[in-house]
């Protein structure tokens, strides 16, 4: 065995790095106009795979029983069980499925029912091919993402909420926050994603995760909507 190093003309054995699997999508909407677009999309994103589409509630419940989807991308108003009825389906049967609704709806009733019924976001037909990719990018990463405009109302009805639960009953001392975690709180409730905090915080996207999850089972909360509520209800983010 020679103890000299390879010629620079040597080939070279390069470990390869795996990758991570495909996002897997199911769409949901009663348009196949819509839904071919959609495919057209996401298909062009080689980590996004498209491993089903179909045109109703009730058919959504099924596929995604059959197909365990990462995310779930579905209308709100469709014939028959719409969006909103077939989320708790869904959360019944693939419960690893991240639920976001894509409407054109922006009725704040629309809004809060896909909420309570256990979407992880809101997305209005109006986002732009570019932004789509990196929104479900973001939703399988279990971040809750909604549409600008929408989360300014979803705001306005935290506000709402927590002045209401304040005057409904007394409440114990709330757990104490760290110092890092109450910033973090605060843009939670303003629905900034976690790539904007980590920029914003100055740290990195995986410390955020680490953050919120600590903070979610420090005040025995289930998700950053219910967070958010919180931290308006007790004045961790003050709003007019």
């Amino acid at each position: 065995m020679s103890g000299h190093p390879p010629s620079p003309g040597a080939a070279r054995t390069v470990e390869a790095v795996p990758s991570a699997p495909p996002i897997r999508v199911l769409l949901v909407d009663d348009h196949a106009f819509f839904r071919r677009g959609l495919v057209s999309v996401l298909e062009e994103e080689p980590d996004i795979d498209v491993v089903g589409e179909c045109g109703s509630g009730e058919e959504a419940v099924r596929s995604a029983a059959r197909l365990s989807p990462d995310v779930v991308l579905m209308d709100v108003w469709m014939p028959g069980a719409g969006g909103i009825d077939a989320c708790a389906g869904i959360r019944a049967r693939a419960p690893a499925a991240k639920i976001t609704m894509l409407t054109m709806s922006d009725e704040e009733d629309d809004l809060f029912e896909a909420l309570k019924a256990g979407a992880d976001g809101y997305l209005l037909k109006e986002i732009s091919v570019d932004e789509l990719p990196d929104a479900v990018r973001s939703i399988s990463d279990g971040q809750s993402f909604i549409n600008a405009s929408m989360a300014t109302k979803l705001i306005g009805e935290f506000t709402a909420l927590a002045k209401r639960d304040s005057a409904a009953r007394p409440r114990p001392a709330a757990p104490r926050l760290t110092g890092r975690e109450t910033p973090l709180l605060r843009l939670v409730a303003r629905c900034f994603n976690n790539k904007e905090i980590a920029d914003a915080l100055f740290i990195s996207e995986n410390t955020v995760k680490n953050h919120i999850r600590n903070i979610l089972e420090k005040l025995q909360l289930h998700s950053r909507t219910e967070a958010a509520v919180y931290a308006v209800r007790e004045k961790v983010l003050e709003l007019d």
